[in-house]
């Protein structure tokens, strides 16, 4: 048997913000890409009213973490991160998406650490403007926005969720 077919890797979903009436769409989503039931304990999202918030984490083969974000960034209005650990042969990934911005995925070495290509960076160089051109492609604007909401969360609970395989 291929060895690649038993490899798994870890991840984690934080959805940072969701429409309530969302929530039940946005669990389909994450049970259809991890091929798994899912029933899911979300808490207020305090700097939203209204809206609803999760921390999950995942294990499951490489590459669900791009299915996850596909499929909750097709809801629209869920503000959130997905993360992929690196694993042997592959490095890790990171996605993230607001309503206002759009998606951003950034490919994440072993301790977590955005690395970005030589052909992004020359391009950036090319850019003039460098400074904003980086920021980019490191997703700051993301994280600017997205920060807002995570600090709204310190106390929320983590559940691990295992992909069918």
């Amino acid at each position: 048997m291929n060895r690649l077919n038993h490899q798994h890797v870890r991840g984690m979903i934080f959805i940072h913000s969701s429409p309530a009436a969302l929530c039940p769409h946005t669990e389909w989503a994450i049970g259809a890409a991890l091929d798994a039931p899912s029933q899911m304990q979300w808490t207020d999202q305090p700097a939203e009213p209204g809206s609803r918030r999760l921390e999950i984490s995942w294990v499951g083969r490489p590459g669900t973490g791009a299915a996850l974000a596909s499929a909750l960034a097709r809801l629209g209005r869920v503000r959130f991160e997905v993360t992929e650990e690196a694993s042997p042969g592959a490095d890790g990934q990171r996605f993230m998406f607001t309503p206002s911005l759009g998606s951003f995925t950034a490919t994440t070495g072993v301790h977590g650490d955005i690395l970005v290509s030589e052909d992004r960076l020359r391009a950036a160089a090319a850019s003039g403007d460098l400074y904003h051109a980086l920021d980019n492609l490191l997703g700051k604007p993301w994280d600017d926005e997205l920060d807002y909401f995570r600090h709204a969360s310190d106390d929320a609970p983590v559940r691990w969720l295992h992909q069918v395989v």
